[in-house]
């Protein structure tokens, strides 16, 4: 046995080394480290932004835009100053330039007294652009939206290289205060999260339940969220070590690409997987807890749009870890199905057929499921089939929506974009305002080598043609108070 496991301690050891020899030497190859790489932003810390209200913690958003000013862009070298450049203030690209920097934290108010108020939390490398089209049909309905630059976001990539996930969850509480000065209770709260801000909503929301001093919500609405994290994930953080040399600094990042996203990092240093990782072992050591001693009885009804296939989160721990555990208490899935008509079938890997049984239990379920999915394999057209909660009884209902041509499937970005959204839509709405590119809209065929991006960046469906269908759910919770167990 002793012998077995000295074995075994070598054998992980030598994997140990190889794994840090093979991220050293991908630093070595990976591109120079720019400016937005290197100059990190001064952020409030946790503990600060918790003695904060809305307006100081602006006050404090402003400087740091300032700050990515004057130590960013007004310092750009001559062979940085280019369109593709977000950076650049003379790029098409620089949100400094657009009537509204959707990088920033803003409140969208109704006309009159709000009826509730939401509190929208987006994604890792994202920002509260993402998040608009659900923030205004909202105020739309009557509420307030409250949409919160989470701390490390929208200014440059750097700002991930040194946030600690705390300072999301400090600044999650103080969007929940605004929101509740904004309509009292008991006006309706809801909480809404794409990613990594679903994680953050569900902790939230989990941390309320015994908390009198904080803010219950009433609905929770997720987009695609961080619930699991894979094995390697958990060890994210080790692949930034050879970082500690100073030759071997771009180990500290993940991914060094071109900045041409208004509103998205496509760099991606190593310290946010690490921070998003904990953000999701903490949120599911919550759940496992309150499963255990019944407490999640208390949760409210939670809303989850999730691609069936999905890169960056794992749709089975969304189905087991997540809604395995939840109660009867009006919850409820909608899946979107991969496209399934004869154009794509020859080409889908043969796991796909077996994708859906293996995702979802066998009903009756505790919360109600819909899928999204070709009516039949002769057409793109698509039908709602669900399942009620305690039911074993499918419907299917015809709905006026279709897979647009050469789509196969949805992707992780694209859940909470309409196919009109101005950067990611394939069908950019001409009066909404320009932000530079239509990146959505780009069909790129051409030849390797020449773009200053991978095809595959390019290639990922990032609108949902079905987000009409996403408003009508919301809309069926929105107003409805829900009613806790006792």
């Amino acid at each position: 046995m002793v012998k077995w496991l000295k074995r075994a301690a070598a054998l992980l050891a030598t994997l140990f080394v190889l794994v840090l020899a093979w991220r050293v030497y991908d630093a070595l190859r990976a591109p120079h480290l720019e400016l937005w790489h290197t100059v990190v932003p001064h952020e409030a810390t946790a503990k600060q932004i918790a003695k904060l209200d809305w307006a100081g913690y602006v006050a404090l958003e402003n400087k740091l835009f300032d700050e990515v000013r004057t130590e960013v862009t007004d310092k750009l070298a001559p062979e940085d100053q280019v369109e593709a450049n977000r950076y650049f203030s003379g790029s098409p690209l620089y949100p400094g330039r657009f009537e509204h920097d959707w990088n920033r934290s803003y409140i969208m108010k109704p006309a009159g007294t709000p009826v509730g108020a939401v509190v929208l939390l987006h994604g890792l490398t994202d920002s509260p652009y993402s998040l608009r089209h659900v923030a205004r049909h909202y105020v739309r309905n009557g509420y307030a939206a409250v949409a919160i630059r989470l701390p490390g976001h929208g200014t440059v990539p750097a700002g991930l290289s040194t946030v600690e996930w705390e300072q999301w969850m400090a600044a999650t509480h103080l969007a929940v205060r605004e929101a509740r000065r904004l309509a009292p209770a008991p006006a309706p709260l809801h909480l809404v999260g794409f990613s990594n801000g679903g994680a953050l909503a569900m902790k939230y929301a989990l941390e309320a339940l015994d908390d009198p001093a904080l803010a219950q919500p009433e609905r929770i609405v997720l987009f695609t969220p961080m619930i699991g994290i894979t094995s390697m994930a958990r060890f994210a953080g080790v692949l930034g070590w050879p970082a500690l040399l100073p030759r071997f600094d771009k180990a500290a990042w993940l991914g060094i690409v071109p900045e041409f996203n208004p509103f998205k990092f496509n760099s991606f240093p190593v310290n946010g997987a690490r921070q998003s990782s904990l953000v999701a072992r903490r949120l599911q050591a919550q759940i496992d807890r309150r499963a255990a001693d019944g407490s999640l009885q208390r949760l409210p009804p939670v809303l989850t749009f999730q691609s069936v296939v999905d890169f960056t989160v794992s749709t089975r721990a969304i189905v087991n870890a997540l809604y395995g555990q939840l109660p009867a208490n009006g919850s409820e899935l909608v899946l979107f199905d991969l496209n399934r008509s004869a154009q794509f079938r020859v080409l889908m890997r043969p796991s796909t057929e077996t994708i859906l049984t293996r995702l979802l239990p066998d009903p009756p379920r505790s919360f109600r499921t819909t899928l999204i999915t070709n009516r039949n394999t002769g057409t793109d057209q698509v039908v709602a089939r669900t399942i009620e909660a305690g039911s074993t009884t499918e419907t299917v209902r015809e709905l006026d929506m279709a897979f647009p041509p050469g789509v196969f499937s949805l992707s992780h970005l694209a859940i909470p974009f309409p196919l009109s959204d101005s950067l990611y839509g394939m069908r950019p709405d001409a009066s909404d305002e320009y932000f530079g590119a239509h990146l959505g809209e780009m069909a790129t065929r051409g030849e390797r080598g020449t773009l200053i991006v991978s095809i595959d960046t390019l290639a990922r469906m990032s609108s949902n043609p079905f987000f009409d269908y996403l408003m009508e759910r919301i809309d069926a919770g929105i107003g409805v108070r829900a009613q806790p167990k006792p």
